[in-house]
């Protein structure tokens, strides 16, 4: 079995979290209106996952998709 580490964020979360859309209706009207664009390409999914390194524009600004740092750690004991 294999897993992955690799940390994801919901289109419409992330426009919420950033204050890209003060609430999650706004996030939800500018998906599906086209008016968001993810690395760019139109994106009308809310639930497209998004990883670091992912570009979303609304209204000419731009935000990368960024992960704290120790989120991604991972801790082994032996």
């Amino acid at each position: 079995m294999t897993t992955s580490n690799t940390q994801t964020i919901k289109l419409d979360q992330f426009l919420k979290w950033t204050g890209m859309a003060p609430t999650g209706g706004q996030a939800k009207v500018l998906i599906q209106f086209g008016n968001v664009t993810v690395n760019g390409l139109v994106e009308t999914r809310r639930g497209r996952k998004l990883v670091a390194g992912d570009r979303v524009t609304v209204a000419n600004r731009t935000t990368v998709v960024e992960f704290p740092q120790e989120s991604l750690e991972v801790e082994q004991s032996t």
